[in-house]
């Protein structure tokens, strides 16, 4: 079933346009995007689908061409491009509000970056955010992979990379791809090996987050920097 095939009332954008996207559900702004559905599956069946597959619209925004072409409807790539395009220009625009103001003047705009950008890895990866004199990001680089430890995570690196961007301060951020938030004894101790390592440059550790899929946790907010 097309969105032209139903009731004007029960159609997405027209929804949209008399009552604002917040009396949208996430289910009828995707079908809204995908427009039309395929043989046997109506449009809001298959978005349905895709929020059903990556866990919420959090998973969603992760998702690349080729997680999306597995999805039964989801083959041509015009609509996949589409999509993909959408899910890139949330990314951004997240970006482009850390780079226009300070970076803790809005936290929950810093954990949703993180969420977006590290939470549905599959396996552990490493990440800095590198701030300047009035805590704007500058850029953030994912440095490190694998299972992380004071071992895997080097120093010199990070400080050499924030050398180069003429950061004044950073924030780490790592995922726990088992679900969990809480940090490790581990985490801290590289925590402040990282921070020790940094001021020698005088250049400031503000925060560690540990990312998980639909939840973040700071360090810095439970006074373990």
């Amino acid at each position: 079933m097309a969105l032209l095939d139903l009731p004007a009332d029960a159609r997405p954008r027209e929804k949209l346009l008399a009552r604002g996207p917040g009396a949208l559900s996430d289910t009828e702004l995707l079908a809204l995007l995908l427009r039309t559905g395929m043989a046997g599956k109506d449009v809001f069946a298959l978005a349905r689908e895709l929020v059903d597959t990556f866990g919420g619209l959090a998973g969603l925004l992760h998702a690349g061409a080729d997680d999306l072409r597995r999805i039964k409807g989801l083959g041509g790539p015009a609509k996949r491009a589409e999509l993909v395009a959408v899910l890139e220009l949330a990314r951004r625009a997240l970006a482009q509000q850390l780079r226009e103001r300070e970076v803790f003047c809005s936290p929950d705009a810093v954990k949703q970056y993180l969420q977006l950008h590290l939470a549905h890895q599959p396996h552990e990866v490493f990440a800095v955010l590198f701030l300047d004199a009035q805590n704007r990001l500058i850029e953030m680089e994912v440095m490190f992979r694998g299972t992380l430890t004071q071992t895997s995570v080097y120093p010199r690196e990070i400080v050499v990379r924030a050398l180069e961007r003429q950061a004044a301060s950073v924030v780490l951020a790592h995922n726990h791809p088992s679900g969990t938030v809480q940090p490790s004894r581990a985490d801290e101790a590289l925590t402040h090996t990282l921070k020790a390592a940094l001021a020698l440059v005088d250049v400031r550790v503000l925060d560690h987050f540990v990312v998980a899929p639909g939840a973040a946790l700071s360090m810095a907010e439970r006074g373990l920097l």
